[in-house]
């Protein structure tokens, strides 16, 4: 039962984390178009760089399965606040489906953060539960 346990941790830390590591990844290539869009948010651009090593870096270090606890909850915070920021449009179904989406993603990540990494992870072979 442990091994099936592990096994599902480590399928749902690469599941959560691959739209972070392909939108990092993107953010990267459409640098100039991201930075417009969040401005034109009310974000202020200079952020992106911040945002981009959240999503790629972090969603690395997910997989990997290293500071999985606290990269989590940092993590649903990101998708409940881009969620507020950027999707939240009641009239709009598409941006609604996006809001629901993130919020739906934050509460995989809270689980995540309660449950930790599980065995076949970086915090596991370190000793932490980070």
């Amino acid at each position: 039962m442990d091994k099936m346990k592990d096994l599902a941790l480590l399928l749902g830390r690469v599941l959560l984390s691959n739209i972070f590591i392909v939108t990092g990844g993107q953010k990267i290539g459409g640098y100039a178009g991201t930075q417009g869009y969040m401005e034109s948010m009310g974000v202020p651009g200079f952020v992106l760089p911040l945002v981009i090593l959240l999503e790629l870096g972090g969603g690395i270090a997910l997989v990997l399965g290293l500071f999985t606890r606290s990269l989590s909850i940092l993590l649903a915070g990101f998708c409940v606040i881009t969620a507020v920021v950027f999707h939240y449009q009641p009239t709009e179904y598409m941006q609604m489906l996006s809001f629901m989406k993130n919020i739906s993603i934050a509460g995989g990540f809270l689980a995540l953060a309660a449950a930790g990494a599980g065995a076949f992870s970086m915090d596991s072979k370190l000793g932490k539960n980070w």
